[in-house]
């Protein structure tokens, strides 16, 4: 093997090795933000489900009448 081809396999696993870096960076800042965005659905869907059982509990005085 000459220093040639010595030179450009060290210059690939350099650049894979920087690409699988970057890649792992970003594979980490979206698990980040799934999480993220997992517990804000959790959030809405419990505020959601509190609101639709505060509904269902309503005395009929304070029901809406069909038009609204």
């Amino acid at each position: 093997m000459n220093d040639g081809t010595l030179e450009q396999i060290q210059t690939k696993i350099a650049f894979l090795e920087r690409a699988a870096s970057e890649l792992s960076d970003v594979v980490f800042r979206q698990h980040q933000e799934i999480q993220a965005l997992q517990a804000k659905l959790k959030e809405v869907s419990e505020r959601l489900n509190a609101v639709q059982s505060d509904q269902g509990t309503r005395p009929a005085e304070q029901e809406r009448p069909p038009h609204y």
